[in-house]
C-alpha cells in the first residue's frame, strides 16, 4: 500500500460514523436572545468558527448557544459541549478545554465528565492542523464563562 492510500485510509478512519453522528446533530444551535457573554473563536488554518452565547446563574451554565461553521471534527466536539454545559462551572469548562489540549496534544487523559464524550476525538492526535477547529467550542465557552465572572466581581 503506498503512503498515500495509508494516509487516505487513515483519514477515513478518523471520521467515524460516532464523528460523523454527532456532527449532524449539534445540540443547542440556537444563538441566545439575551446571553451573559458572547465569544467568538476562529482557527486559523483552516478558517472554522464557533460562536457561543452563555448565562450563567449561581456559577453555574444555565444556558447556551452556539453558531459552528467548522469541519465535522469541530462540529462534533462542539456537539460533545453542548449536550454537556449545562449546570457546569467555569471551573469545569477550564478542566475540560485543558485537558482536550492535553488529551490531543501529548496523549493526555480523556477529559472529565460531563466531558467525556470528546474521547471520541483521540484518533484526530494525529492530525495537528485539525486542533484548533477541536478545541474552538471549548476555548469559546470557557473564555465567556471567564468573561462573565470578571464582570460580576468588577
Amino acid at each position: 500500500m503506498s503512503a498515500t492510500t495509508s494516509a487516505e485510509t487513515d483519514l477515513i478512519k478518523l471520521y467515524s460514523s460516532r464523528i460523523l453522528a454527532l456532527a449532524a446533530d449539534i445540540p443547542r444551535t440556537e444563538r441566545l436572545e439575551h446571553p451573559d457573554a458572547t465569544v467568538k473563536k476562529r482557527s486559523p488554518l483552516c478558517g472554522s468558527t464557533v460562536t457561543v452565547d452563555l448565562t450563567l446563574e449561581d456559577g453555574r451554565v444555565s444556558d447556551f448557544g452556539q453558531d459552528v461553521k467548522a469541519c465535522a471534527l469541530g462540529q462534533a466536539a462542539a456537539s460533545v459541549v453542548g449536550e454537556a454545559i449545562i449546570g457546569c462551572t467555569p471551573e469545569q469548562l477550564a478542566q475540560a478545554r485543558d485537558a482536550l489540549r492535553a488529551m490531543l496534544k501529548e496523549d493526555g487523559p480523556t477529559p472529565p465528565a460531563p466531558f467525556d464524550g470528546l474521547e471520541v476525538l483521540r484518533p484526530a492526535a494525529a492530525y495537528k492542523n485539525r486542533h484548533a477547529s477541536i478545541m474552538l467550542a471549548l476555548e469559546a465557552a470557557t473564555e465567556a464563562a471567564e468573561e462573565i465572572v470578571a464582570a460580576r466581581s468588577a
